[in-house]
């Protein structure tokens, strides 16, 4: 039993999309120096005890180690005990399945509402101590991040890794909730008109995966419904171009297919005519022969008949 059984539930289109798409980047644009993601984990933690543990993102990166992602729009000292729930849960389910648990990293990012000098990034209570790795989205220039974005979707270009990232998260460096849901719409309208599909799906899925503690059921159930219209036209783009190619590859072989008639059937004209003027050729010869002129001569003047192949016409004519 491997990390991958770390939570039993597995996510929807949307995770198992996000899953595909996130391996190779990386958190940096969030200013956490983290190697890149290898995956995305399901986020349900079952544990010994009755109670679920519910984390916001599980990755692991490419060293191996596993980060736990959790997104918060107050700093609170006690939320760290729910840190450390999220980091035993984790250790506990590679105690009871045998296996070693490998470098857990908690890294926090705090929405718009906080600033840096308002967290301590440390829990220490003696015999346990955490350290948390924090990010600050009230640090990322929000309203040029936007327009960015919006200059390059308007211009059909396509979004760098780590434009696509900010993509997902930029609704929550704003510090109002009536700003952060404002702009969580504008992204998501700004990401229905992507004309590339796998980066419009990518944008959507992770506005609805990262900033789900905002998201309202109408604006959730809007980025479904473009997430499978994207997915059903993608098929049926996939579809006409299987269609396309099997219409390619009977016209080149319908063009084979003549061709090699074609070819056939001017082989068989060939033979036919060196037929024809084989027989003229003998009838000359004949002619020649019942003229009484001797073989010898015939050899001579008649291009492709020896004097062997005259005197066997002649036999054939005495016979």
């Amino acid at each position: 039993m491997g990390i991958e059984e770390i939570a039993y539930q597995n996510k929807d289109i949307v995770s198992k999309f996000l899953a595909e798409n996130l391996k190779g980047k990386t958190f940096r644009v969030y200013g956490l120096d983290l190697p890149g993601i290898r995956d995305v984990r399901p986020t349900n933690l079952p544990t010994v005890k009755a109670n679920e543990l519910r984390i916001d993102n599980l990755f692991e990166l490419e060293d191996g180690s596993i980060a736990i992602v959790d997104y918060e729009s107050v700093y609170d000292e006690w939320d760290k005990v729910k840190y450390l729930n999220y980091l035993t849960g984790i250790a506990n389910r590679y105690f009871t399945d045998k296996e070693a648990c490998p470098v857990l990293r908690m890294i926090v990012i705090y929405t718009g509402d906080i600033r840096r000098n308002m967290v301590s990034c440390e829990y220490n209570i003696g015999a346990i101590r955490i350290n948390i790795e924090a990010a600050f989205l009230s640090e990322l220039d929000s309203d040029r991040v936007f327009l960015e974005l919006t200059e390059k979707v308007e211009k059909n270009e396509l979004l760098n890794d780590e434009e696509l990232m900010k993509f997902m998260i930029f609704p929550l460096s704003y510090q109002k909730k009536e700003e952060k849901e404002k702009k969580l719409k504008e992204a998501v309208e700004l990401a229905i008109k992507m004309r590339d599909r796998e980066q419009q799906v990518f944008a959507l899925a992770g506005l609805l995966a990262f900033t789900d503690k905002i998201i309202d059921q109408e604006t959730a159930g809007r980025i479904r419904r473009a997430i499978e219209m994207t997915q059903v036209a993608r098929i049926f783009e996939e579809e006409k171009r299987e269609a396309l190619k099997r219409a390619e590859e009977e016209k080149r072989h319908a063009v084979t297919q003549v061709t090699r008639i074609f070819e056939e059937e001017k082989r068989e004209a060939l033979k036919r005519a060196e037929e024809e003027k084989r027989q003229e050729l003998e009838q000359i010869v004949m002619k020649m022969l019942r003229r009484g002129d001797a073989p010898e001569d015939i050899a001579s003047i008649i291009t492709g008949y020896s004097q062997d192949d005259v005197k066997a016409i002649r036999a054939r004519m005495e016979f």
